[in-house]
């Protein structure tokens, strides 16, 4: 069974950072691709940073490079593994519900989601 939890929200201060961690269970990293989002309400979600399934290849959207960094625990451990995503400089508008996710083989979406996380920077 395919579990995902994330943890490291808080309140910071513009220009500060938080690391976010994501810790998942039931499932390789090899078979699966790994990525963080975010939501604010009244807007959609957001892609914000992924690992891509088979080479590991890192994604980060624009609104973000330079600033964050997804990262894995090097050890793969074939029960539990825990992604990061580091995030620096951070702005106003990176305050979200951040939301880690899964997507398996075969399928066309990210198909497991973990509760989210709330981030909220402030001026």
């Amino acid at each position: 069974e395919v579990h995902i939890v994330e943890s490291g929200g808080g309140l910071v201060q513009t220009g500060g950072s938080l690391r976010l961690s994501c810790t998942v269970s039931g499932f390789s990293f090899d078979d699966y691709a790994i990525g963080w989002f975010r939501r604010v309400p009244g807007k959609e979600r957001e892609g914000v940073s992924c690992f891509n399934r088979g080479d590991g290849s890192t994604y980060h959207a624009d609104s973000v490079k330079g600033r964050f960094t997804i990262s894995r625990d090097s050890a793969r451990n074939p029960v539990k593994n825990t992604v990061y995503l580091q995030m620096n400089s951070l702005k106003l508008e990176d305050t979200a519900v951040y939301y880690c996710a899964a997507q398996s083989l075969g399928s066309t979406q990210y198909n497991y989601w973990g509760q989210g996380t709330q981030v909220t920077v402030s001026s």
